[in-house]
C-alpha cells in the first residue's frame, strides 16, 4: 500500500516530465523539418529565378536581334539610294553584328527545343535575307544602273524581313509565356515558402509555450516540495528540541534522584557496618555519574534557558564547553541583553551548541570566539574559529542550499531561516566563521502551520 502511494506522485513526476521533453523536442524537430523545407524552397526558387532571369536575357537578345537588322536593312536602303559611303560602313557593322547575335541567340535557346526549332528557320531567313542584302549594296557598288534587279531584291528582302519578323514575333511570344509560367511558378514556390516559415512559427511557438507552462509547472511543484521539506525539517527539529526537553526532564526527575537515593542508602551503609574501602569508591563513582546526568541533562535542554534566558545559558554552555574540549573560548555579550522571545533564544542556543560542537570534532583549533550582539531591531550571533577550515566542496553545498551539506549545518539554517533570519558560513585556511543574524520580532512559520493541521 505505501509502495503504490509513493509510486503514484514518482509517476506524475515522471510523465510531466516526459511531456515537457517530448513538447521540447517536437518543437526543434518541426523547427529543423521547416528550416529543411525552407532551404529546398529556397533553392526551387533561386532556380526559378534564375529561369525568369534567363527568359528575360533570350527576349532582349531577339529584340537585340531585330534591331540589328531593322538597322542593317535602313543602312542598306539609305546607301543604295544615296551612294553615301559613311551608310556603307554603318551597314557593314550591322551586317557583322548579326552572326554574333545569332550565335549568342543559340547558346541561350540550347536547352529549349521547340525555340531551337524555330532559331533554325530564323538562322535560314536572316542568312537568306543577310545575303540579298549584300548582294544589292554590292550592285550599287558595282556602278551597274540596274534599276529593275534593284527592285527585285528590295522585294525580295522585304518578303524575307516579313517571315523573319514573324518567326522573332512567334519566338518573342513563347519566350513570353515561358516568362509568364516561370513567373507564377516563381511567386507560388515564394508563397509556398512563406506559408511553410509562417505554420512552422507558430506551431513551433504553441510547442515551445506548452513546454514552458509544462517547465513552469514542474519547477512550481518542485518549489513547493522544497518549503513542504523545509518545513518538515524544522517541525522535525521543533519535534527534537521537545523530546530533548523530556529526555532533560526525565534524566533530572527520575534518574537522577533514583542516584540520590542510592547515594544516600550507601552513606548510612558505611555508617551502619565495619569500615569497608569499597563504600567510599562506589560513593565516589556515584558522585561522577550524578555529574555526568545533570551535565547531559542540562546539554539537552539546560534549565537557564527557560529560568534565565540565553545570556545565563550562553555563559554556562560556554564554560563547561571550554572545560570538556580544552578549547580556550571567549565570550562577548552585553550584560544587560535581558531576555528574548522563547524561539529566539532556543535558535541561538542551539546554533551555539552546534557552531561549537563542529568547532571540537572538525577545526582542530586551540582557540574559539563567541560574540552576540543585539539592536532593537535583530540579533547577531558569531562563532569564529582559527582551525584548518571547512572543505570546499561542504561550504559550496551549504551556501547553495544543496543536501549533504551536513545534518547539523542544514538543521542551523533552517531553523534561522524558519524565524525570519539568515544564517551565513565563510571558512579560508586560516579559520571558519558561522554568522547568525534573527530579527527582534518572531514571525509565524509553516512549521506552526503543519502542526496546527
Amino acid at each position: 500500500m505505501f509502495g503504490s502511494t509513493r509510486q503514484g506522485p514518482v509517476n506524475k513526476r515522471v510523465s510531466k516530465r516526459t511531456q515537457t521533453q517530448l513538447a521540447f523536442g517536437a518543437a526543434v524537430i518541426l523547427l529543423v523539418v521547416s528550416a529543411v523545407a525552407a532551404y529546398a524552397t529556397v533553392a526551387r526558387l533561386r532556380i526559378a529565378e534564375r529561369w525568369v532571369g534567363h527568359t528575360r536575357d533570350v527576349q532582349s537578345s531577339l529584340a537585340d536581334l531585330n534591331n540589328i537588322s531593322a538597322r542593317a536593312g535602313r543602312a542598306r536602303t539609305q546607301y543604295v539610294d544615296s551612294g553615301d559611303s559613311a551608310l556603307f560602313e554603318d551597314y557593314q557593322s550591322a551586317a557583322a553584328d548579326i552572326p554574333q547575335k545569332m550565335q549568342l541567340i543559340e547558346r541561350l535557346l540550347a536547352d529549349n527545343p521547340e525555340q531551337s526549332g524555330l532559331l533554325r528557320q530564323l538562322t535560314n531567313v536572316t542568312n537568306h535575307r543577310l545575303d540579298l542584302l549584300n548582294r544589292s549594296v554590292q550592285l550599287k557598288r558595282s556602278g551597274s544602273p540596274d534599276v529593275q534587279e534593284q527592285a527585285r531584291l528590295r522585294q525580295e528582302i522585304l518578303d524575307v524581313s516579313t517571315q523573319a519578323d514573324t518567326l522573332l514575333q512567334t519566338m518573342q511570344d513563347h519566350e513570353q509565356l515561358l516568362l509568364d509560367t516561370r513567373r507564377a511558378r516563381s511567386d507560388r514556390l515564394f508563397r509556398i515558402t512563406a506559408y511553410i516559415l509562417s505554420a512552422a512559427f507558430i506551431v513551433a511557438l504553441a510547442l515551445f509555450f506548452f513546454h514552458y507552462r509544462l517547465l513552469n509547472a514542474e519547477l512550481n511543484a518542485r518549489e513547493q516540495a522544497e518549503a513542504s521539506l523545509r518545513a518538515l525539517s524544522v517541525r522535525l527539529l521543533e519535534l527534537q528540541d521537545q523530546e530533548r526537553r523530556k529526555f532533560s526532564r526525565e534524566l533530572h526527575d527520575s534518574l537522577g534522584q533514583y542516584l540520590v537515593g542510592v547515594k544516600m542508602n550507601l552513606t548510612m551503609l558505611g555508617n551502619s557496618v565495619p569500615p569497608n574501602a569499597l563504600i567510599p569508591e562506589c560513593l565516589k563513582l556515584l558522585d561522577q555519574a550524578m555529574t555526568e546526568t545533570r551535565t547531559i541533562s542540562h546539554l539537552l535542554h539546560p534549565p537557564l534557558l527557560d529560568e534565565a534566558g540565553f545570556a545565563s545559558a550562553a555563559k554556562w554552555y560556554v564554560e563547561g564547553f571550554s572545560k570538556r574540549s580544552g578549547i580556550q573560548t571567549n565570550l562577548e555579550m552585553a550584560d544587560d541583553l535581558g531576555r528574548l522571545s522563547s524561539p529566539l533564544e532556543l535558535a541561538l542556543f542551539r546554533v551555539l551548541q552546534e557552531s561549537l560542537t563542529n568547532v571540537h570534532r572538525h577545526s582542530k583549533s586551540r582557540k574559539a570566539e563567541v560574540s552576540l550582539i543585539a539592536s532593537k531591531q535583530q540579533v547577531v550571533l558569531e562563532v569564529r574559529d582559527h582551525g584548518k577550515g571547512v572543505p570546499p566542496d561542504v561550504l559550496d553545498r551549504f551556501r547553495h542550499k544543496r543536501a549533504h551539506g551536513g545534518v547539523g549545518l542544514a538543521g542551523m539554517r533552517e531553523r534561522i531561516n524558519e524565524l525570519g533570519g539568515r544564517m551565513d558560513m565563510h571558512s579560508d585556511s586560516h579559520g571558519t566563521r558561522v554568522v547568525a543574524t534573527l530579527p527582534r520580532v518572531e514571525r509565524k512559520g509553516p512549521s506552526e502551520e503543519i502542526a496546527a493541521d
